[in-house]
């Protein structure tokens, strides 16, 4: 009976797990890049911070050590360890470690979607410190006392809203919920 050679050097279904594979690392990335100068934008935030954060909300699993954020992110361990510290004084991610373990993972903090934006005592504090600047500028023309004015005046507006929207949106998240919950 004939030895029949097989080429097993066309490993074509590795490859194409490998290929795909690297898609979703691809859209990933793309995505904490998308995220990244989101978050720079809008909050001032570094542009890892931004990146971690968005990567954080995609990665599998969801809890990732620092070398494996850095390894996935393609960044120095330093790197991530500022944008973990920048994220954590946003209350946005937390640190955890399982009994035995050597290393920190780093997960998103379930509470920080909320964060201190319905917190209308922030917006009040706000509106004391515009006044205060308001009073510095008492004999100013109203045009020099605008952004003053208005800032005040918004930040009453919020902290007098904040409490409504928050219980508003506590409803439509615990819908959200119980919706998860039966799928």
């Amino acid at each position: 009976m004939p030895i029949t050679l097989i080429n097993v050097t066309n490993l074509c279904h590795y490859c194409y797990l490998c290929i795909i594979e690297d898609m979703d690392i691809d859209a990933q990335l793309t995505y904490a890049d998308h995220a990244g100068r989101f978050y720079v934008q809008q909050y001032g935030f570094t542009p890892m911070a931004g990146r971690l954060l968005g990567y954080l909300t995609v990665c599998d699993p969801e809890q990732q050590s620092i070398a494996e954020i850095a390894d996935a992110l393609m960044a120095s361990r330093s790197a991530i360890t500022g944008a973990i510290q920048v994220l954590e004084n946003h209350h946005l991610v937390i640190r955890s470690r399982a009994a035995g373990e050597r290393v920190d993972k780093v997960s998103l903090n379930p509470a920080g979607v909320e964060g201190n934006g319905f917190d209308a005592g922030v917006y009040s504090e706000q509106a004391v410190l515009a006044r205060e600047g308001l009073a510095l500028l008492d004999k100013a023309k109203p045009d020099r006392r605008a952004w003053l004015e208005e800032m005040a005046a918004l930040s009453d507006f919020l902290a007098e809203r904040m409490p409504a929207l928050q219980k508003e949106w506590h409803k439509r998240r615990d819908a959200l919920r119980a919706a998860r919950r039966k799928s």
